[in-house]
């Protein structure tokens, strides 16, 4: 027999959805190397191996057959493959930049063990896509708002979402497209470094914000009375912010968030919060020019710095905190904890928080390998953002469950777990 590899689903599968993958014809106890390759719409190379020995049958099948060591990772993980790819240069993320096309994945076979790897015996491809068939992708230019909606196949109306990410800017969509797949309308929504949005974080005003919101709340095909917010890093304290001063929020869900203001000045009518203070003097460099910037935020808890601290005691919504526990961008489990403490100590229901010890600042939806270190746009240099790869790969499967349960509770009233699909 010729060797081959069987994905299933056979050629195309959504990003975040389990991937099987088998190979068929190697001589009975063959060893192998596996190779993944995938290049981001950049050009950039990220890959993944790992070594293995077929059965006496000469099947491998990664449900069954533990890596041996010496590879990307060891050990029974049948979706290594896909959560190991590590980029071929230094400091690069995987984001899809254009959720219409697919990433399309690499798997090489070789023959044994060896350094450089030995003759090529099979190969395949299988597509990684983003939007589920019927779902539709709807650029938005609404007043001053820059967003794109996904709505989800079917005549609605959905439970609305706000997806806000971080200090990168732009506008990341693949999130709130993965998201619209079951049966959301999420609106990604960009807050600076895009179009004529403002170019640098220095000032944001709530009122931007407030007509993202609304658009929502009037928005045909999105079910009322309240909507949701999901924020991670940066966007996470602008989801709180959103939270505690504007109506029509039921449901808000932080990935690595702050409870205090962070990074600009943000203003709304008559209120101005000042951004937590920073102290370069805490960021250590290691010998290759890599920053941990975990102590460099003062303590909001503390001096002049408590004005920083956003008041989401005035929330009218529910909160769920999702939690790195090797964050090394910020505290994000002080933040969520001292968070829990201000609500309750003013009547108001205790969050959710969900901790997850060995994962990273950057919980993305399931399957993005683990980014270790890249350059953070405020710092001006790559800083680590911590976590360790099976852990965090981990944390975004159970975190991505957490958050649709989370909205599906709080936004449509149905307990989570009566159906996948809304």
């Amino acid at each position: 027999m010729v060797p081959s590899v069987r994905f299933s689903p056979a050629s195309r599968s959504l990003f975040d959805e389990p991937l099987a993958i088998a190979v068929q014809g190697l001589g009975p106890r063959q060893q192998v190397t596996l190779r993944t390759s995938l290049w981001d719409e950049m050009g950039e190379l990220f890959q993944a191996c790992a070594r293995y020995q077929a059965g006496d049958d000469g099947g491998l099948d990664l449900v069954r057959c533990p890596a041996l060591p010496g590879g990307s990772f060891s050990g029974l993980e049948p979706m290594g493959l896909l959560w190991a790819l590590q980029p071929q240069k230094p400091f690069r993320r995987l984001v899809k930049r254009d959720v219409q096309t697919p990433f399309l994945l690499q798997l090489e076979v070789f023959e044994g063990h060896g350094e450089p790897p030995g003759r090529l015996l099979a190969q395949a491809q299988h597509e990684r896509a983003f939007l589920r068939d019927g779902v539709r992708r709807v650029p938005v230019r609404e007043g001053r708002i820059w967003a794109t909606l996904f709505l989800p196949p079917g005549n609605g109306p959905f439970p609305g979402i706000i997806d806000l990410y971080g200090a990168g800017g732009g506008l990341p969509e693949y999130r709130a497209c993965l998201l619209a797949n079951y049966g959301f309308a999420v609106l990604a929504l960009a807050f600076y470094g895009y179009e004529d949005l403002p170019k640098e974080m220095k000032e944001f005003h709530l009122e931007y914000f407030e007509e993202a919101v609304n658009y929502m709340l009037q928005h045909t095909q999105v079910k009322g009375p309240g909507i949701g917010l999901l924020g991670i890093s940066k966007g996470g304290d602008l989801c709180i912010s959103m939270a505690s001063f504007l109506k029509g929020i039921t449901a808000t869900a932080l990935i690595n968030g702050s409870v205090a203001n962070v990074g600009a000045v943000l203003r709304y009518k008559d209120i101005t919060i000042p951004p937590l203070g920073v102290n370069a003097k805490h960021i250590k460099v290691n010998k290759s020019g890599i920053a941990d910037i975990v102590d460099a935020l003062n303590n909001p808890l503390e001096g002049p710095d408590h004005q920083s601290f956003i008041p989401l005691e005035k929330a009218e919504c529910r909160f769920l905190f999702i939690v790195g526990q090797d964050d090394r961008n910020w505290k994000s489990e002080f933040f969520a904890v001292e968070g829990s403490k201000r609500l309750q100590a003013h009547g108001k229901e205790k969050p959710e928080i969900v901790c997850y010890p060995g994962a990273g600042h950057y919980i993305e939806p399931p399957f993005f390998p683990m980014c270790a270190a890249s350059m953070h746009v405020l710092v001006g240099k790559p800083v680590v953002w911590g976590g360790e790869p099976k852990a965090h790969c981990e944390a975004q499967i159970d975190a991505w469950q957490q958050i649709q349960a989370f909205f599906r509770k709080h936004l449509t009233g149905k307990p989570s777990g009566t159906s996948n699909k809304l």
